[in-house]
């Protein structure tokens, strides 16, 4: 019987809205995917903002990043509220507070080594951008973590040390390979990319094909292993 594992790779950062949206629209098309039990899902680390400060008024930032007016950045707030309504998040950006987000990162490597790394991310987004927690503030990365099962000791080592530096810089040296310039954006057997937070319908198309696709080629592969042609005419 042929078995086969999707992996799905997932570029985000925990301080970005439309990660948590799309978080959301991927985890409800995956419920709907007919082999749910055979993908696996990893979040990649990729920082929005490798140089930012500890700050609390993010309407500010964002309208100096885009160029514009603080009213009309209050309005992008206001659209990207109402998409995370849709999907029960609710922003509070009004207590959101800025941080650097490179630990965080290095935190979600260690919980994938013990099978937690889901829950940690879905922990630290809800504590930023629900609970204006400060995802920068070693206090609150070890607290977060110790909640969602990680021991202790291994978060204050980290979080005292350089543990999982080199594999958050390849992580963003594997997204610049790939072109991902923005976030959040999906990549399925490194052969479909999904970018930004794509609705729900048209994820669970691409998963579709792509293992369409996949089992097509392990069947394929398993011919040509078993020294049987691989089309429907014998070899002579």
């Amino acid at each position: 019987m042929l078995h086969r594992t999707v992996l799905i790779e997932i570029w985000s950062d925990v301080v970005c809205p439309w990660c948590f949206i799309g978080k959301r629209r991927f985890e409800a098309a995956l419920e709907r995917f007919e082999h749910r039990d055979e993908v696996e899902v990893v979040f990649r680390s990729f920082e929005l903002d490798p140089n930012a400060t500890s700050g609390t008024d993010l309407v500010g930032h964002l309208a100096a990043k885009y160029g514009t007016t603080r009213e009309a950045a209050e309005q992008m707030m206001h659209r990207v509220s109402d998409a995370g309504a849709s999907v029960g998040i609710e922003f509070r950006f009004d207590i959101a507070n800025r941080g650097n987000t490179f630990d965080a990162h290095r935190l979600l490597h260690l919980a994938d080594e013990v099978g937690l790394q889901h829950e940690l991310k879905e922990r630290l987004m809800t504590a930023y951008f629900c609970e204006g927690a400060d995802v920068a503030d070693h206090g609150v990365l070890a607290a977060t973590g110790a909640g969602v099962g990680l021991d202790p000791r291994a978060v204050a080592d980290l979080l005292n040390g350089e543990e999982f530096a080199t594999s958050v810089r390849e992580d963003e040296s594997t997204a610049r390979e790939l072109g991902i310039s923005g976030v959040p954006f999906f990549v399925v057997d490194r052969a479909y990319g999904i970018s930004g937070a794509q609705e729900s319908d048209q994820i669970l198309s691409i998963l579709d094909q792509a293992w369409a696709e996949s089992v097509s080629t392990q069947r394929v592969s398993g011919r040509q292993a078993n020294n049987e042609p691989s089309g429907s005419t014998a070899a002579p």
